[in-house]
């Protein structure tokens, strides 16, 4: 910040390279969160597509416990549902901490 005078001759601090800044930082920052909205609705759709993968698995689960619990295609099974679940949480997980940091990154640009 620079220290100026005006027409009266009293001092003022010129905050225009200041403004600029915080200008660009908002401009990045909402860059960010149009990439981060991209990447959760990249997010969304993966997960439908996890949570139908999921669905099928727990419904072939169904059929094969007809079969038998230890057959190898019921561990198979079981251990796909148990992937896709975690797949899921990580996606989630994933998707809920980018929001996090764009919106405290957010805030903090709003209170200076």
């Amino acid at each position: 910040m620079t220290l100026k005078y005006n027409d009266q001759g009293h001092p003022y601090e010129d905050l225009t390279e200041e403004n600029k800044k915080l200008q660009n930082r908002i401009k990045e920052l909402d860059n960010s969160l149009s990439i981060a909205l991209d990447i959760n609705d990249k997010y969304q759709r993966e997960n439908i597509k996890l949570k139908k993968r999921a669905q099928e698995a727990e419904g072939e689960l169904t059929i094969i416990k007809g079969i038998g619990n230890t057959s190898p295609e019921m561990r198979a099974l079981q251990k796909e549902v148990e992937e896709l679940k975690t797949d899921l949480a990580r996606a989630k997980e994933d998707h809920q901490y980018d929001n996090l940091v764009h919106q405290k990154e957010l805030e903090s640009l709003r209170k200076k």
